[in-house]
C-alpha cells in the first residue's frame, strides 16, 4: 500500500480475472484511505440495486462505441484534476488468457494519464479468480477451501518520456504496453512464476484458431 498516494489525483490500472475482483480491490483500496472511482459498463447502472449503488458512490458509467463514449474520459480527468482516484480496467474485459495472465490493454488509461499527467499506479491481484472462476457457466463462490485474494500496487509507471507528445494512435498504445508490462510483473511477483513474453491477444488467438491446417502449412512455405 506504500505506492498509494496521500494526496491528489491518480490512477490505478488493475488487471481482471473474476467477477469477484473488483470487490477485492476497493476492500484493498479502501484500506488506503483512498477510496477509488470506477469506470463501470454503463448497462450496469441501469439495473436496479446494482445502478443504484453504482450511482450513489459516484461510480463512472463507459458507453462503449457511442456518442456519449466521451464522457466517461471528461469525467474520469474531472476526478483527478479534483484529487481523487480513477480506477482503470485496462483489458476492458476479463480475461481471456488461457493462464489468467493480463490481456493486451485498451488505451483510455493512457489517454487519461497523459492528459492529466496524474500518477499511474499498477495494481495486480491474484485469488479471487479461484474463488469465483472466469467463464464459469455456474458463476458461484468456492469458498473453500479458503482462498487467498491478493492485492498488491507498484510503483508509478514512469510515462513522462510522452509528455507533450501528441497523443497519436502509436503513442497511446507504446503507454498502454508500459502500464500493462508494470502490471504484469507485480502479478507474476504474487503468483510467483514468470510471465509469458508477450500478452496475450484474443482477437488474434481467435483467428488463428479459425485458420485450417492447410492455411498455417501455407504460411509456413
Amino acid at each position: 500500500m506504500e505506492h498509494i498516494p496521500a494526496d491528489g489525483g491518480f490512477i490505478t490500472a488493475v488487471n481482471h480475472n473474476s467477477y469477484l475482483d473488483p470487490l477485492s480491490y476497493a476492500h484493498y483500496q479502501y484500506n488506503t484511505g483512498r477510496v477509488p472511482r470506477f469506470l463501470a459498463k454503463a448497462a450496469l447502472f441501469k439495473t436496479t440495486f446494482v445502478g443504484t449503488l453504482l450511482h450513489g458512490t459516484g461510480q463512472i458509467p463507459v458507453y462503449r462505441e457511442t456518442t456519449d463514449a466521451a464522457t466517461a474520459f471528461r469525467a474520469a480527468v474531472d476526478a483527478i484534476n479534483k484529487g481523487e482516484c480513477v480506477a482503470f480496467y485496462p483489458e476492458g474485459t476479463l480475461t481471456r488468457d488461457p493462464d489468467m495472465w493480463p490481456m493486451e490493454g485498451k488505451t483510455g488509461a493512457a489517454r487519461v494519464a497523459l492528459l492529466t499527467k496524474a500518477p499511474v499506479i499498477p495494481v495486480a491481484q491474484w485469488g479471487a479468480n479461484e474463488a469465483m472462476p472466469p467463464y464459469a457457466k455456474e458463476k458461484k463462490l468456492r469458498l473453500f477451501p479458503r482462498k487467498t485474494l491478493k492485492v498488491a500496487a507498484g510503483p508509478p509507471v514512469d510515462l513522462s518520456a510522452y509528455y507533450g507528445k501528441e497523443p497519436t494512435a502509436e503513442v497511446l498504445r507504446e503507454a498502454t504496453e508500459k502500464i500493462m508490462a508494470a502490471i504484469t510483473e507485480l502479478l507474476a511477483e504474487l503468483r510467483g512464476e514468470p510471465a509469458p513474453a508477450e500478452p496475450y491477444n484474443h482477437k488474434r488467438a481467435r483467428t488463428a484458431a479459425r485458420r485450417t491446417p492447410q492455411q498455417t502449412q501455407g504460411d509456413s512455405k
